[in-house]
């Protein structure tokens, strides 16, 4: 059952004067990749075939998750009237596909699925904790919140049935630090690049990945702040199994941190 629904949204208090142009094409792209929601729960049902109680679990966060792209492709409408989201969602999903021909999840095993599970919520938890921060338009901050909240519990939501397949699977700390390490680095790939291709760039513009991942990238990392890293990193270190708060924690959000800044740069710059 979802938590809100789009009509609780306050778009009349929609404030065009407090409009930042670099954050509209965030939104954009976002808009595109969470009601693609929808093939990923065809995905995960597959995965999980033999969980009846996860897979109703999954169909139910794959409606919350297109509802955060319409909420994101309504207000994008508002801020650029010329827009027409149906139209580039169209074309995100004719040139962008989540592989659903599956029999077996790509992380090597259930716990692992779900651990990169855990590591997308907690990456969009954090980011839209971050640009909705970042605004001062007042319906996009509504949104950013209501979303960010819903990201959080999608969390836990796979963190827990993480924690039973781990029951069953035992697998080791130092794997389930590899399978998030190799789902975060999954950020730079053609998903969100081709997200604000589709968005932003008119279908005269051909598709180059690099360009698109900097455009984007270079954005969105302006949005974060230390206190987003943080928190961020305390979710990923309690999905692997290693304490969220404490030294560990304390040396991964300043190295992480640092890294962002330098690739924020870099993007930028690009």
């Amino acid at each position: 059952m979802k938590h809100w629904r789009l009509d609780e949204v306050g778009w009349d208090r929609f404030d065009p004067s407090k409009l930042d142009p670099q954050l509209v094409p965030l939104v954009k792209a976002a808009a595109m990749v969470e009601r693609n929601g929808t093939d990923y729960a065809v995905y995960l049902n597959k995965v999980f075939r033999d969980d009846p109680d996860f897979r109703g679990a999954a169909d139910n966060w794959a409606l919350e998750e297109v509802q955060h792209g319409d909420a994101l492709g309504k207000w994008a409408t508002l801020a650029d009237p010329g827009w027409d989201y149906e139209a580039a969602f169209a074309r995100y999903k004719a040139g962008y596909k989540v592989p659903t021909d599956v029999d077996a999840s790509v992380r090597g095993s259930l716990t692992g699925e779900l651990i990169a599970r855990c590591m997308v919520e907690t990456g969009t938890s954090s980011y839209y904790t971050a640009l909705g921060e970042a605004t001062e338009e007042p319906v996009l901050q509504q949104v950013c919140r209501l979303i960010a909240a819903d990201e959080y519990r999608h969390f836990k939501l796979f963190y827990d049935h993480m924690r039973r397949y781990l029951a069953r699977e035992r697998i080791g700390v130092l794997r389930r630090v590899r399978i998030a390490l190799g789902r975060i680095t999954e950020s730079e790939d053609d998903e969100l690049a081709y997200a604000f291709h589709c968005g932003n760039e008119p279908e005269s513009v051909a598709y180059v990945h690099k360009r698109c991942i900097a455009a984007y990238m270079g954005r969105a990392m302006a949005c974060y702040r230390f206190r987003h890293v943080e928190r961020g990193m305390g979710m990923i270190l309690k999905a692997v199994g290693l304490p969220p708060r404490g030294r560990i924690s304390d040396a991964a959000a300043k190295l992480a941190w640092r890294l962002l800044q330098r690739r924020q740069q870099r993007f930028a710059a690009a």
